[in-house]
């Protein structure tokens, strides 16, 4: 059977722009619109479908159900709502006035602010989250709608309503009435984003089952950490690793970042940011992953993981037959719990992981906190500058 091609899907921020431009028809033309087509970063248009439609002589408001396509995603089938509203033009204030009574040149005006007072004035609503840390794209205090995505809401809106055509101002407010209760099946509140979701996107299209979305997440972390003055981040492959860091280390609920399997690529961005300390918590299977050079540990390469880890055991005099053992093992989780091949090996496979981990973040500190599978910590290595070599329990 041939296998189904994997569908695209939008992102919040394309969502809210077409339904901003549904809105800002329907109050401009009085009437009733069912779908728009908008213009996307990626280069190609897009049809939305447009739902829950209203509108009189001052406000009109529409939501777009957000499709994801085949990639998981917490914000899949969300509403996404942009009320227009036609307002009064901006105040003008006086006139600096100088010595003598003069007055001086009115300073420049931003925020949106176009000709004859009139501007497009951008909020967050119901279910949209406010940022409440330094580090992201968006400054402390604002709406959770991000730079792209609040260029394509206000490009939208100009496209019905261009500069100088009205003299009032046009304000948009974007809204997802579920949005905070599935805020919390994100990472937004420990990203300092809070009370609901955030609008993104940089292409406007979401690529099925692809990375991006996460280390966009990871970047996003990583920002906050350093703004934040973080000198030490804890990288974790898993939740389970995460609360025994968490548990273990006293640190800051910021230098926590959960990499998933994107260690190549969270260590290259931790070198970048120059973090000079790094705690990898990670449990045996991934460290032997790490230690046989795999950037992204979700590889399937169980088998050759294996023959070099009982190549490994040889290597430091293991008794023969428990390496035989563990190269015919099924998992290196079994080698771990079933065939207890000691703390040496074990310190071998560190060693190693951390040679591999400093050659990604030249000039780091890094650590392992080994994580058992009891969700304790099992032991714990260290490296510098200098080199690799076993540290600290």
């Amino acid at each position: 059977m041939a296998r189904r091609s994997l569908r695209t899907g939008f992102t919040t921020g394309s969502c809210a722009a077409a339904a901003a431009l549904g809105a800002a028809r329907m109050l401009r033309e009085q009437r009733l619109i069912e779908r728009v087509e908008l213009p996307l970063p990626a280069g190609m248009s897009a049809l939305f479908r447009l739902e829950g439609q209203a509108f009189d002589s001052r406000q009109a408001n529409c939501f777009v159900v957000k499709d994801a396509g085949d990639d998981p995603d917490v914000t899949h089938g969300v509403e996404v709502w942009a009320e227009v509203t036609l307002g009064p033009p901006s105040p003008r204030p006086s006139p600096p006035r100088g010595e003598g009574g003069k007055d001086l040149p009115p300073p420049s005006r931003g925020g949106g602010e176009g000709e004859g007072g009139s501007s497009v004035i951008i909020e967050g609503g119901e279910g949209i989250g406010k940022v409440t840390k330094p580090g992201l794209a968006v400054p402390v205090g604002e709406w959770a709608i991000n730079p792209v995505p609040r260029r394509m809401i206000e490009g939208a809106v100009r496209s019905v309503y261009p500069e100088g055509s009205l003299s009032g101002r046009l304000r948009v407010v974007i809204s997802i009435p579920d949005g905070e209760e599935r805020s919390r099946r994100t990472l937004n509140a420990r990203l300092g984003i809070l009370g609901g979701l955030s609008i993104l996107g940089t292409t406007g299209v979401v690529s099925p089952l692809s990375h991006k979305a996460w280390t966009d997440t990871l970047d996003a972390a990583l920002d906050v950490a350093a703004a934040c003055g973080c000198r030490t981040v804890v990288l974790s492959t898993g939740r389970t690793s995460e609360r025994a860091a968490q548990a273990e280390l006293n640190l800051p609920e910021e230098a926590f970042i959960m990499m998933g399997d994107h260690l190549g690529y969270t260590l290259e961005a931790c070198h970048r940011r120059g973090f000079p300390n790094l705690v990898l918590a990670v449990q045996f299977a991934k460290l032997v992953k790490i230690a046989c050079g795999h950037r992204q540990t979700h590889v399937a390469h169980s088998r050759v993981d294996l023959e070099e880890l009982a190549s490994w055991a040889r290597g430091i005099g293991l008794d023969g037959a428990l390496a035989k053992k563990i190269e015919l093992a099924n998992t290196a989780r079994e080698v771990y719990l079933d065939l207890a091949p000691g703390p040496a090996l074990t310190a071998e496979v560190a060693r190693r992981g951390l040679a591999r981990c400093g050659a990604l973040a030249p000039g780091a500190t890094v650590d392992i906190l080994l994580i058992g599978y009891d969700g304790r910590p099992a032991g714990r290595f260290t490296t510098g500058p200098e080199g690799a070599k076993e540290g600290k329990r």
